[in-house]
C-alpha cells in the first residue's frame, strides 16, 4: 500500500459515474420538485429548507445575479412559484450552494429511504476500500454535495451500506474544492499532516488546490468525465481504484 495514513475521496466522477448524478438525481429533483412541494407544504422540515433558499436568494438578487428572485414570505402560491424557479435556476448553472445542496438531499432522502434512488459505486472501489481498511488506512469523502446527501448515495449503495469504511464527511461548509486552505482546514480536522493525505477527484482544480496544501493526489479518469487538459500529466492519472498504489 501507498505511503499515507488517510484517503480523501471525491464523489462524482470518482466512486459514482457522473451520469448517476446527471441522469438520476437531479431529474428526480426537477421532475418531482411539484409533487414534493405540495406533500410536505407547511412542515417544519420544509421550512427549514425554504430558509436557507430564502437567505441565498436574498443574496444573489442584492448582487444582480441573473435570474435570481425573492423568495416572498407570505402566499403560499407565490411562495411555491418561487422557490421552483429558484431551484431550477440554481440547477440549470450547476451551483455549489449549500442552500441548494441542502434542499436536494432533503428530496433525496425520501427517493432512498422509498428504495426508488439507489447510489451507483463503481465495481472497482469496495475491494479497494477493503484494503485501506485492513492497512488501517482511515477514509474520508470531500465532495460539494452536502454531507447528509453523501451519506445517503454510500448509505442507499448499490453495492450494500458502505458507511462503516468512512470516518469523515466534509461538504463545502468547510471550504470551496478549488481553494488549497479548505484541505488545510480538513487536514488540521482530521489531526493529519497533508503530506500524509491522499486525495482522489477527477477535477483538474482541485487536485492542484490539494497538492498545494501539500496533500499526496491522483486524478480520477472515469468513462463521461470531462476531457483532462495538458495540466493533469504532472499528476498519476488512474481509470480504476486498483491503479492506486
Amino acid at each position: 500500500m501507498g505511503d499515507y495514513d488517510t484517503v480523501i475521496l471525491d464523489i462524482e466522477g470518482t466512486i459514482t459515474p457522473i451520469t448517476f448524478v446527471k441522469n438520476t438525481l437531479f431529474p428526480f429533483v426537477t421532475n418531482g420538485l411539484d409533487a414534493f412541494l405540495d406533500r410536505t407544504w407547511g412542515s417544519q422540515d420544509l421550512n427549514q429548507y425554504i430558509s436557507l433558499l430564502r437567505e441565498q436568494a436574498d443574496k444573489d438578487v442584492e448582487n444582480k445575479l441573473p435570474g435570481a428572485v425573492v423568495i416572498p414570505m407570505e402566499g403560499d402560491d407565490d411562495i411555491k412559484k418561487a422557490v421552483k424557479q429558484n431551484i431550477e435556476w440554481q440547477m440549470a448553472a450547476d451551483r455549489k450552494i449549500g442552500a441548494l445542496k441542502a434542499f436536494q438531499g432533503y428530496m433525496w432522502k425520501e427517493g432512498y429511504a422509498s428504495g426508488e434512488l439507489k447510489g451507483e459505486v463503481y465495481d472497482d472501489v469496495v475491494p479497494r476500500l477493503n484494503q485501506w481498511r485492513d492497512a488501517g488506512k482511515k477514509i474520508c469523502i470531500y465532495s460539494s454535495g452536502s454531507v447528509p446527501a453523501q451519506k445517503l448515495l454510500v448509505g442507499y449503495s448499490d453495492k450494500g451500506d458502505l458507511m462503516p469504511y468512512f470516518s469523515g464527511y466534509f461538504d463545502t461548509s468547510v471550504g470551496l474544492k478549488v481553494e488549497a486552505s479548505s484541505y488545510t482546514r480538513i487536514a488540521q480536522e482530521i489531526n493529519q499532516e497533508p503530506a500524509r493525505i491522499l486525495f482522489v477527484s477527477d477535477n483538474i482544480k482541485e487536485i492542484q488546490a490539494a497538492k498545494e496544501a501539500g496533500y499526496q493526489v491522483v486524478i480520477s479518469d472515469r468513462p463521461g468525465n470531462a476531457p483532462l487538459g495538458p495540466e493533469s500529466k504532472e499528476f498519476k492519472i488512474i481509470t480504476s481504484f486498483d491503479q492506486i498504489a
